[in-house]
C-alpha cells in the first residue's frame, strides 16, 4: 500500500514517536475501538466505519487545520499504539489534549510522556491559551492523569454531536500554569 506523506510534524520523547496519522494507522487504532474497555468512556465500542470515519475526521484536520491527535508508536517495538494530542473541533469546549491508548500500553506512563509533549506543541506552536482535558465522571485513570499533568476541574460543558451531546467534566490550565509547572 502507498504511504501517504505526513500532514505535520514528528515529536519524539524518550520511549515514543508521536507524527500525525496515517491509513496505515486504521488497523490498530480500530482494534482498539473494539475493545469494551478502552472506549467505556468514550461512546462505547464503535463500528468499522464509525471508526474508519474517525479515522479520517483527524487526517482531515491535519489537512484543513495543521493540527490533531497525533499516532503514537512506541519506538522499542515501532509499534502504533494510540493517539494523543491537540483536539478542537467546531463546538467544542476549549483547546483539548485528548488521549486513548491501547490496553496493552496502559500503566506504562507512555499517556503522561505523550501528553507533555502534546501541551508543549500545542502551547509553542498553536498558541493555545488553556489546556483542556474532558474527562467522564467514572474515568479514574484520565482523572488520574490530568492531576499528573496539573489540571484541576474547572467546569462542566457539553460535547458537541462528534462525541455524542454528552455531559463532561473540563478538567484543564492556563499556558502559564503549565509553563511554571514545567520550570519548577
Amino acid at each position: 500500500m502507498h504511504k501517504q506523506p505526513l500532514l505535520g510534524p514528528t515529536l519524539e520523547t524518550e520511549r515514543l514517536i508521536l507524527r500525525p496519522p496515517v491509513i496505515e494507522d486504521f488497523e490498530a487504532l480500530f482494534a482498539v475501538m473494539q475493545d469494551e474497555e478502552a472506549m467505556q468512556h468514550l461512546g462505547g465500542v464503535k463500528k468499522r466505519a464509525d471508526a474508519w470515519k474517525m479515522h479520517m475526521i483527524m487526517i482531515g484536520c491535519w489537512a484543513a487545520n495543521g493540527f490533531a491527535m497525533f499516532s503514537v508508536i512506541e519506538k522499542a517495538s515501532g509499534q502504533w499504539i494510540g493517539r494523543i494530542g491537540p483536539w478542537f473541533p467546531e463546538g467544542w469546549p476549549g483547546t483539548e489534549i485528548g488521549y486513548t491508548l491501547a490496553k496493552p500500553f496502559w500503566g506504562k506512563g507512555y499517556a503522561y510522556e505523550a501528553a507533555v509533549a502534546s501541551v508543549d506543541w500545542a502551547i509553542d506552536h498553536l498558541g493555545w491559551h488553556e489546556i483542556i482535558h474532558t474527562i467522564g465522571d467514572n474515568n479514574t485513570s484520565s482523572i488520574k492523569l490530568a492531576h499528573r499533568l496539573g489540571s484541576r476541574k474547572l467546569r462542566r460543558a457539553i460535547l458537541p454531536v462528534l462525541a455524542g451531546d454528552i455531559e463532561s467534566d473540563v478538567w484543564g490550565q492556563s499556558a502559564d500554569e503549565w509553563r511554571a509547572r514545567r520550570a519548577a
